[in-house]
């Protein structure tokens, strides 16, 4: 059924399925529905309030029940409508990850890849492919996501190198004794089908948490599959009042296919297989002033771009890059006075990885052997707050880090601010700067395609320096409203130059961009809630700055109404914008093109139910993308998928 909107048969059969719960409750063998206790609105639309960073800058989070609300299935559908971030994807389950084919940007930041601008993290680990230096979203999965923090902003002294913006996944936890199962299913168009099966438990200062899923869809077009399997544990231990320990470790296998540009099958490239294993060990420790921990982790894996096309020399031919990222992480944060915060850190990293391509035909120089980067990067800060938090208070902040890179020498990253508040008002005022250092990419590229020359060494980190400030006001406890200013101004970006011969990267552009962005969270009663945010990129330079629209937005409510009844609705528009994957002059030379605004309307309608016998509490839902059944896409001549649905179950134990 590819190319087809959700099919008339499959339409039946969700609205048969969900009127017939809605009706009876449940089947007739079981007891009634017991009603629920609490007629409340579980989650704010689309993104909720969040906290302050250190700094004072709001940081955008996306909880688990939020996610669930939107019906996301993976990384970018769960952060497509947080003001300021736009995504690049072309299959509905499964990252590509050559090219455009799945990746996240900020407010213009991330448009270099194979840059890795914006840093996507567990738990505060990076994960990122090594040589290539850019994430691949399918190692992301949500599945064992609390929440997602989003920071808009360089975050130099809390995430270190790359960090542009910042994305990072926050795992799941089992915080309270006792033991809980879920187990969720669902199908819907284009032979889309996933579940997932979690479990987890404390006892005796022990906790663990389990988690499998699976997720696959025959896509909407021609070779446009996709899969993605994830298996994450976790177990900890509180081994005194003071000192806990924990292990997580995770895997994801998954593969996306190229369709490739409409009505030009010959350009297709290929399938993008991946898989990936992390495992962290963490200590934590609590005292009277404060609290610290120390983290070992090792990201490792296996990223095969199978099938590429090559239209010059017209072959086939295979990148197939292995990667082993590991560190270690201590941090301490002090509060030795009334007030007072002090926090430091060191962070030792170390990427490493190596490139084989395997070609039809033959060539010499086709292997790169393992290269290893190490970065080391001891950072620290001081704030204090003077006044009450309930009446009005000042927090001015302020730190630095220090990279010391093995290869590209040494850097100073500052970061400060000033927060105010009085009362309902709250504003804030910041400066960081970003460093971003080559990848490794700089010298497999020029071993295996330019003729193995050395202008490499010559090259120097990224730097953002980012400026921000905004206000925030509730009124009442009805309504809130947020708006902020901000300004970036990049320098040393890598671009690939062709002339003079070899290629080779140089640190000669530049970009700038000014914006505003504000919101509004409304919730005049516990079981209604809206929001709506939007971003504009008022000055964007180079004009053709990729992913960098001058206008997005998005809005989303949820209702919970008859008591057992919600329904959620989001909606997205995004102006239109300049597309590329690559850092050739200008930008993308001659693969940079122009994609159209559109707007986008989703909508998720559940029953939630609650059984005495046998204890089981969960819901059935029917959910419904693109609403509106507009063309777009996110990759030019990509078009993504019309009006689609998808029936599913959610059973708590």
């Amino acid at each position: 059924m590819r190319g087809v909107p959700m099919p008339d048969k499959l339409a039946s059969i969700c609205g048969a399925a969900l009127l017939g719960f809605v009706w009876t409750g449940v089947p007739a063998a079981q007891e009634a529905p017991v009603v629920l206790e609490e007629v409340v609105v579980t989650a704010k639309p689309v993104v909720a309030e969040g906290h302050k960073d250190p700094y004072g800058n709001p940081v955008a989070v996306v909880t688990g029940k939020q996610m669930e609300d939107l019906n996301a299935q993976d990384l970018p559908s769960a952060l497509r409508r947080v003001p300021g971030v736009i995504i690049s994807r072309q299959n509905p389950v499964g990252a590509f990850g050559g090219a455009e084919g799945g990746a996240v940007y900020i407010r213009g930041m991330g448009s270099s890849r194979p840059g890795a601008e914006i840093q996507t993290a567990v738990d505060g680990i990076p994960k990122a492919v090594g040589v290539w230096a850019h994430p691949l979203l399918d190692t992301l999965s949500i599945d064992p996501a609390e929440k997602i923090e989003i920071y808009k902003g360089a975050q130099p002294v809390l995430f270190g190198n790359s960090s542009f913006g910042v994305v990072n996944v926050v795992s799941k936890r089992r915080e309270k004794d006792g033991f809980s199962t879920r187990l969720r299913a669902a199908g819907g168009s284009y032979g889309t089908f996933s579940e997932a099966l979690e479990h987890g438990g404390k006892a005796a200062g022990t906790d663990y948490y389990l988690l499998q899923s699976f997720r696959r869809s025959d896509g909407h077009r021609d070779f446009s599959s996709g899969e993605v399997q994830e298996y994450f544990g976790r177990i900890g231990h509180q081994i005194n009042e003071p000192v806990y320990v924990s292990l997580t470790v995770n895997r994801t296998d998954s593969f996306a296919e190229d369709p490739g540009p409409l009505g030009r099958p010959n350009e297709r490239q290929g399938v993008y297989r991946v898989t990936d294993d992390t495992a962290v060990v963490s200590f934590e420790h609590r005292h009277d002033l404060g609290n610290g921990s120390l983290k070992l982790y090792t990201d490792s894996g296996k990223a095969s771009w199978l099938d590429q096309y090559d239209l010059t020399d017209a072959f086939y031919y295979d990148t197939v890059t292995d990667w082993n990222n590991y560190g270690i992480r201590v941090r301490e944060t002090l509060l030795p006075w009334r007030g007072g915060e002090v926090l430091a850190g060191t962070d030792l990293d170390f990427v490493s990885g190596q490139v084989r391509i395997d070609r039809n035909a033959p060539r010499a120089g086709s292997n790169f052997p393992t290269e290893t980067f190490r970065i080391l990067s001891p950072y620290g800060s001081v704030s204090h707050r003077f006044g009450e938090e309930s009446k009005w208070h000042l927090v001015p902040s302020a730190g630095a880090r220090f990279f010391s890179h093995d290869e590209f020498g040494n850097r100073w990253a500052p970061q400060a601010g000033l927060a105010l508040g009085y009362g309902r008002t709250e504003l804030h005022v910041s400066y960081a700067r970003g460093v971003n250092y080559p990848g490794i990419y700089v010298i497999t590229q020029s071993n295996l395609f330019w003729g193995g020359n050395r202008r490499w060494q010559n090259l120097e980190p990224e730097t953002v320096d980012h400026r921000e400030a905004g206000i925030s006001h509730t009124f009442g406890g009805l309504l809130r409203a947020d708006v902020t200013v901000f300004r970036d101004e990049g320098r040393n970006r890598l671009l690939l130059l062709t002339t003079p011969a070899p290629p080779h990267y140089e640190n000669i552009a530049r970009f700038e961009t000014e914006g505003v962005e504000a919101s509004l969270t409304f919730t005049p009663v516990t079981s209604f809630s809206a929001f709506v945010g939007a971003t504009s990129l008022a000055k964007r330079e180079p004009e053709n700055l990729p992913y960098a629209p001058y206008w997005s937005a998005s809005a989303g409510m949820n209702w919970r109404f008859l008591e057992p009844f919600k329904l959620s609705l989001d909606g997205q528009y995004v102006g239109g914008q300049y597309v590329a994957n690559n850092r050739t002059a200008n930008y993308g030379g001659s693969s940079i093109a122009s994609i159209d605004s559109f707007f986008l309307l989703n909508g998720k309608i559940a029953r939630e139910f609650v059984l005495k016998s046998p204890p089981v509490s969960g819901e059935i839902y029917l959910a419904g993308e693109n609403l509106t059944n507009t063309g777009y896409t996110y990759r030019k001549d990509y078009p993504m998928p019309g009006i689609s649905g998808t029936i599913g179950m959610s059973l708590n134990f």
